[in-house]
């Protein structure tokens, strides 16, 4: 493909792979067209991982280093790589080496066949149980809630045409699900199947703490895709639904005070019947706050990034001026499968 490749790297204490991995990107990327420039976000290392990127961007003119003030997250990271990135297609990996560069051309070829965002699916995974177990659980609730048919989310082997990076917006930890939020936002996503390596050096940041936080994750994204422009939908269902059971109770318990003279004053269906129905309002005042913020936004006017092309009468027949897509950039918005 024409134009800059950029490669984005979150790197946290991983020294003794980034001069090797340099090796293996200009092996990998031999038979590349195009230029390309590798892009280190250094999140916070507290090893000698900054004092060798340094020594690369010396060496060499395609290596640029971004460096974070502490270790704020690999998503964080990712965010300030794709600031930082001017490339036209921009991929991302990780920097423990795991991830093999001589995947990155394959990577790419669905762009060329109007895919937004390709991301890797490894192969043979050379990871121990502990973390393969819960990663095919992990990405089989993803895929399940989600309904976008990938088998490997958190790949950190991903390849993106620069629309994608500019529009969606990554933070906290939802690096995790970046191809359900760009699928969300109407973005072609697919997967391409790639090798997966054996950590050679450094050791894996990644604990159990993780399975909780991407729950948490999980739930804020399907959230911000499906209801982030009609929160009462959410809310205002849910509200409804306790307050008419509350309701039901409460009436319940009234005929048989008032028909069969059966005391109800201690009776616990009583509590219950209150709370529902105190829940299910606040619910939906929750929900019509919502409804006022998505209010506030939509009168901003529409967001440009959900327009795909623009076709003005001038056009029509016209052929498109060189380098210039009749869809008016580097890459079209197409809907998500």
């Amino acid at each position: 493909m024409d134009g800059l490749l950029s490669l984005v790297i979150p790197v946290y204490n991983e020294a003794e792979s980034l001069g090797p991995l340099v090796d293996e990107i200009d092996e990998g990327l031999a038979a590349h067209e195009g230029p390309y420039e590798i892009v280190f976000v250094d999140d916070g290392s507290g090893d000698r991982s900054f004092e060798v990127m340094q020594g690369l961007v010396e060496k060499r003119d395609d290596v640029r280093v971004v460096r974070l003030r502490r270790n704020f997250g690999k998503a964080t990271a990712l965010s300030h790589g794709f600031a930082a990135a001017r490339g036209d297609i921009i991929v991302t990996m990780d920097g423990d080496r795991q991830d093999d560069p001589a995947e990155i051309p394959g990577l790419m070829a669905p762009l060329s066949r109007g895919y937004d965002l390709v991301s890797g699916w490894k192969q043979r995974r050379q990871d121990p149980l502990n973390k393969t177990l819960p990663s095919r659980f992990f990405n089989w609730t993803v895929r399940t809630a989600s309904g976008i048919p990938l088998h490997d989310f958190n790949c950190g082997l991903k390849a993106y045409r620069r629309d994608v990076t500019e529009t969606i917006s990554v933070y906290g930890e939802l690096h995790r699900y970046i191809p359900v939020v760009a699928a969300q936002a109407g973005f072609r996503v697919t997967e391409v199947k790639v090798n997966h390596r054996r950590r050679t050096a450094g050791r894996s940041k990644y604990g159990w703490r993780r399975y909780m936080r991407g729950y948490l994750d999980l739930l804020t994204v399907l959230f911000l895709g499906r209801y982030q422009h009609r929160p009462q939908h959410l809310f205002g269902g849910l509200g409804t639904l306790l307050a008419v059971i509350g309701v039901i109770i409460e009436l319940y318990l009234t005929v048989e005070k008032l028909v069969f003279g059966e005391p109800i004053g201690q009776r616990p269906l009583l509590l219950l019947g209150a709370l529902l129905i105190i829940v299910g309002i606040q619910l939906l005042s929750l929900g019509l706050v919502g409804e006022l913020i998505a209010n506030s936004r939509a009168r901003r006017g529409p967001d440009p990034a959900q327009i795909r092309a623009v076709l003005e009468p001038a056009d029509v027949g016209r052929a498109p001026s060189p380098g210039r897509r009749r869809d008016g950039g580097a890459a079209g918005v197409a809907a998500s499968p």
